[in-house]
């Protein structure tokens, strides 16, 4: 399964990579991305979001390591990436957000949605006493 512990890597990558962009430069990168900037306060919230997509970014290193017990936060990931591409589609669809800055982060959720699901470890069936 060598497939799903390269895919866990990649995503443990991007998160950490949004993780540094949102907590060194948050106005540039939104900037960056044809988002508005929003006031400079809102750093502090982005920051706290930040540290959020640090701790995921590392645990998918951690999780990659022994994906057959991380189950759960496989499955995480996968509920995160749906999320994500909803509401990606909904602030397109609804003329929010322009599809030139949306299609490339709706387009990898979609694809971790579908890998993920595809090569995460089954289950282990339970035992009957």
């Amino acid at each position: 399964m060598r497939k799903l512990n390269v895919l866990l890597v990649v995503i443990g990558i991007a998160q950490i990579v949004l993780s540094l962009l949102y907590l060194l430069a948050p106005m540039q990168f939104l900037a960056l991305m044809g988002s508005s900037t929003p006031e400079p306060d809102l750093a502090y919230p982005l920051g706290m979001l930040a540290a959020r997509f640090l701790a995921y970014g590392l645990g998918m290193f951690y999780i990659a390591r022994a994906r057959e017990k991380q189950l759960f936060w496989i499955n995480n990931m996968i509920l995160i990436q749906i999320i994500d591409l909803a509401v990606g589609m909904f602030y397109t669809a609804t003329g929010t957000v322009a599809l030139s800055s949306s299609a490339l982060p709706m387009f990898d959720a979609a694809l971790f949605i579908v890998l993920l699901t595809l090569w995460r470890p089954q289950a282990a069936p339970a035992l009957q006493s």
